[in-house]
């Protein structure tokens, strides 16, 4: 047994404006927008039940920073639903609904995310 564990605790997300990056993350989720900012960079949203935060992060935002790649996916049970959600709120999408399971669409930064079904 390993004294790393094999649970995240976090996940990263470089933003260039912390407060707007907290209003649009808590939009797409459903959440209020009220979580503290912390040393005036840094806004850990709850991610799952488990203790997984998803972590905005301005001090680290630079343009090489970006996630050119989906780092991690949001789940939901209905892809067609969130993908209409996202079209409602004007996200830029990268693919359409791929194999009925998933799709990219872009932060306001340019990180590119994932839903999946």
């Amino acid at each position: 047994m390993s004294i790393i564990l094999s649970k995240a605790g976090a996940i990263f997300i470089p933003v260039s404006n912390i407060i707007s990056a907290r209003e649009w993350y808590c939009s797409i989720l459903n959440l209020e927008s009220n979580y503290e900012i912390i040393a005036g960079h840094l806004c850990c949203i709850p991610f799952d039940n488990n203790g997984l935060n998803l972590v905005l992060d301005s001090q680290i935002y630079n343009e090489d920073s970006i996630y050119r790649n989906p780092a991690f996916h949001f789940n939901t049970n209905d892809i067609q639903k969130a993908y209409q959600f996202l079209r409602e709120r004007k996200v830029e999408f990268v693919t359409e609904i791929e194999n009925g399971h998933w799709f990219n669409f872009k932060d306001p930064d340019g990180n590119l995310l994932m839903v999946c079904k």
